[in-house]
């Protein structure tokens, strides 16, 4: 079986930018599998988890999500560019870039209710990702009156609710406190061990072993 994720001497740069931010880079990640993308700044993680949800796409080189390969030609298919972004979730290191709705039970709605999903549905969906980074107290509350680590949970509610396959994090640890790290640990242990894979970018070591993650070095 061919890995779920696959990145095949990939270049990428930003335009205007002489300097690559990825070059010649290539990795798999397995399906039920947590991995890190590891490495100094600006070596191109942030990059790689755009290229993998089609934000981007490699001037050289293929990204291939479970065979699909992600481009700008595949992904000018309005149908395919969905299953894509249902299957394939990102939270970004900066949680305000996400959060706009008024309340916080409003972002976490938004994503199902895009994909057409029936109310109860995205009724059920909402309870169970307020209950799971315990934002049930804060569902009523503006996003901008959220502290730091409030803002990181309900980001990642956000994506959890559309009920990706794949669940990529940007330095997701940034700014949480020890509940809301805890929170975090527990809930992407459990994601893993329901078969689902997670691909992260960061710095912390701690959090690389509490997740029980496979290095890979850009």
């Amino acid at each position: 079986m061919s890995a779920l994720v696959c990145f095949r001497d990939v270049g990428f740069s930003y335009q205007g930018c002489a300097a690559k931010a990825l070059e010649g880079v290539s990795f798999e990640v397995e399906r039920g599998e947590a991995c890190a993308l590891v490495g100094p700044n600006g070596c191109g993680k942030s990059t790689a988890l755009r290229l993998l949800v089609g934000l981007d796409y490699p001037s050289q080189g293929t990204v291939q999500v479970d065979g699909f390969v992600v481009d700008a030609s595949t992904m000018s298919n309005r149908a395919d560019a969905k299953r894509l972004r249902q299957r394939v979730g990102l939270v970004f290191q900066d949680p305000e870039v996400q959060l706009f709705c008024p309340t916080v039970a409003d972002e976490v709605a938004f994503g199902p209710r895009q994909m057409g999903l029936l109310e109860e549905e995205i009724d059920v969906r909402v309870a169970d990702c307020l209950r799971m980074f315990d934002l049930e107290h804060l569902a009523s509350r503006a996003p901008w009156r959220l502290s730091g680590g409030e803002k990181r949970r309900c980001a990642i509610a956000c994506v959890v609710s559309l009920a990706p396959d794949i669940l990529c994090l940007d330095e997701p640890t940034n700014g949480l406190d020890d509940k809301s790290y805890e929170l975090v640990v527990t809930f992407l242990r459990s994601f893993v061990k329901a078969g689902k894979t997670v691909l992260v970018a960061t710095h912390d070591k701690a959090f690389v072993q509490a997740i029980s993650a496979r290095e890979i070095r850009l």
